[in-house]
Formats: C-alpha cells, structure tokens, sequence
C-alpha cells in the first residue's frame, strides 16, 4: 500500500471542495453532535433532537405541484416545535431521482447555513442538515417559520402532503411541506418521542392551524418533550401503496431510526390494512409485523409504546369482519407482550355502549377519525411513565 488516494477519490474531493458541498449523514439514534469550532456551534456533545418531524412520500399525477417542481420557488413554511433551545434544519429527498440545491434558506429572519455555505446540494435519496441556526433560540411550543429557496429546475420532489397545516409556495396556498423533514433542537427536558403513525396522528379530525393533532397535545402535556409526528394519512402496516406512501415496516429506518437523540418510538398503526383493499384478514399477519418493528426499535436501544387499534363503525368500508380482526389483533397487543408497553387507544376512544364505534362525542363524523375531543382523550391514554 502507498497510501495514495486512487485518481476517482481525488477529483470528487477536488470537485466537492470548489463546489463548496457539504455531505449530510443520518445520525444515529443516541448521537450527540460533533466538536466543531466554528462560532455559533452548541458546545460539543449538546444533544439535538428533533422537535418538529414529518415523514415524506412520492408525488403522484394528483399531486401537479410536487411532481413537476419548482424553477426559482419560494417555500414558506409554519411550523410548529415541541421542544426550544437551539435550531438547525433537516432536509431530505427520499424519493428524488437527482440532486436538489437547497437555498438560500431562513429561519425566522435568520439565514441558515450549511457548513458555513447559503446553499448545498441535497442528493436523491438522501438527508441534508444544516448549520446551528446563528442567533437563534426558541421556547418550548415555538411557532417557526422557514423560508427555503429551491433555484431547480428540482424536477419532481419529495414531500408531505399535508400537515393540517398551511404554507405557501411561491405565494400560494398549500397544506404540503417539499424537502424539509425536520427541526432539530437542543432543549428537550423531557421525553423524546416519535409517532409512527397513520392519518390520526397526521391529524385527520382536526382544524387546520389549530395544533390539536394528539401529537401536539401529547408535546404540550410533556414539559420540554420533544415529539416527532411521523403520520401518514392511509399508512398501511403491512403493504405499500403509491399513494400513502411506504408501509411502516419499509419506512422504520429512514423515518424513525434516523432521528436524532430519539428514546422512545409510539407504534400507532393498523386499521388503514382492515379496510384499504386488498384487506388483511390475518390477524396473525399484523402481530407479527407489530413484533419485528419492536424488535428493531430494541435494536437500536429505544422503547417501544404500542397502541390498540381505534374503533372505525359508520367508516364507509367498515365491516363486522373487520372489526373482529381489529378486536383479536387488540386482545394480543394488550396480553402478548408484543411492545414495552401499551396506549389503549381504543378502551380511550369506544362508546362503552356500542365497542366498535367511536363515542359519539369523540367522532369528526365520518366514524374513523376522532375530533378535536377524541384527539385529547389519545393524548391523555398515553402515560407519560412509558415514555422514559
């Protein structure tokens, strides 16, 4: 061996240092930042963890904003944080087919930088997080806004399609976010949770702009908790859709494992795979899907929450035999050990006097998703005990 560095490795590091691109990486659970000297960094080993997450899907032909990009677009967004302290941002193209140059960016008024630099290069298929925000700290329960600059031509982006929450783009009106995944802090005090989860957790039920989501009544229950709300509206457990985007055992590891400083990970999902077709029938199937995503989460040295499956009678596709699958897959989540723990959503939410409804005053009305009150009762089932 020479020790020399092959021709190839030579010129990317000769292109990346003109360039002036700064490669991201996933951090793992648990990891602290690293010494850094430049001004304006937490001192090393402060922990960042993600106060504000959402999990990104593929554009289809119904969603034209996202799937043709943008050319010199302006993305404004409001964001609601859990946790203060500190403020970088996380970007990310899960499912981008080339580059994306991200910037220049803002957050409240303050320019981001990444490493050092207004703008970098977000790869497809890959995470891009920013510099300490210079200047800025934030209280717990933050309203944040982020300005982002995409000069593109981006081509099709990643995105979330919608938060129950609005933003602009380009001076127009969207629930959706393009590119950003996350902002991450360094004040959390309590526990660091992240929410695996379906169109519930997404906030279906709802207002918008209201923050009532479970999630974010969970956050503001927990002083100095930090909650990541990695809902998906129509998730599956089991199976993948164009749509609704990766099952919750394809998307774990991107999704979850790659936030930072996460503790413990909340299991919300199921009833989406009892009536999009094609239906599961096997409850077997679903509790074995339930015990391989709590194996992983052990893996990675977190703690895992399941939760029961809501009652969904007066859906449109509700059946009996659904909800005898519903009600066997709950009996084992509760008694077979599957998870360290359990939030009992459905005895939370279940008219007493009808098991396989929602109490009718916990109803939006479409006898799926719960309003604003059944929202506040799933976050008063979560026992806060499971949570550290």
């Amino acid at each position: 061996m020479t020790g020399r560095v092959p021709a190839p490795a030579r010129r990317s590091l000769l292109y990346a240092a003109a360039a002036g691109i700064t490669a991201a990486f996933t951090a793992a659970p648990h990891a602290s930042a690293a010494p850094n000297p430049a001004p304006g960094l937490p001192r090393a080993g402060t922990p960042w963890t993600a106060s504000w997450a959402t999990a990104q899907t593929a554009p289809t032909a119904d969603d034209p904003l996202a799937s043709a990009g943008l050319t010199d677009g302006l993305c404004t967004t409001r964001l609601r944080l859990s946790a203060g302290g500190q403020v970088r941002l996380r970007y990310a193209h899960a499912f981008g087919a080339a580059q994306v140059l991200v910037g220049p960016v803002s957050a409240d008024g303050r320019p981001v930088t990444f490493g050092g630099r207004p703008q970098a290069w977000l790869a497809a298929g890959a995470s891009l997080t920013s510099d300490p925000v210079e200047g800025l700290r934030v209280p717990d329960g933050s309203l944040l806004t982020v300005e982002t600059r995409l000069p593109g031509p981006t081509g099709p982006l990643s995105f979330h399609r919608n938060t129950h929450a609005w933003h602009t783009v380009d001076g127009v009106r969207t629930r959706s976010v393009f590119l950003l995944t996350g902002v991450e802090t360094t004040g959390a005090r309590g526990p660091v949770l992240a929410v695996l989860g379906d169109s519930i957790a997404e906030g279906s039920g709802t207002p918008d702009d209201a923050d009532l989501r479970w999630p974010d009544q969970l956050a503001r229950r927990l002083s100095g908790s930090a909650v990541a709300n990695l809902g998906i509206s129509g998730n599956r457990l089991l199976l993948d859709s164009d749509r609704f985007g990766p099952s919750a055992q394809a998307r774990f590891d991107r999704d979850v494992l790659s936030l930072p400083g996460l503790r413990t990970v909340l299991v919300h999902l199921g009833v989406n795979d009892l009536h999009h077709l094609p239906v599961e029938r096997d409850p077997a199937r679903m509790v074995a899907a339930y015990r391989q995503l709590a194996l992983r989460a052990r893996s990675a040295g977190l703690r895992v929450v399941g939760a029961t499956i809501t009652p969904f009678e007066g859906w449109t596709r509700w059946t009996p035999e659904a909800d005898a699958v519903r009600r066997e897959v709950n009996e084992a989540v509760r008694t077979g050990r599957v998870f360290d723990a359990v939030a009992d959503f459905d005895a939370a939410l279940r008219d007493p006097d009808r098991p396989s409804r929602l109490l009718p005053a916990y109803d939006s009305g479409d006898g799926l998703h719960p309003g604003t009150k059944g929202h506040t009762a799933i976050a008063a089932a979560v026992d806060p005990r499971h949570l550290r």
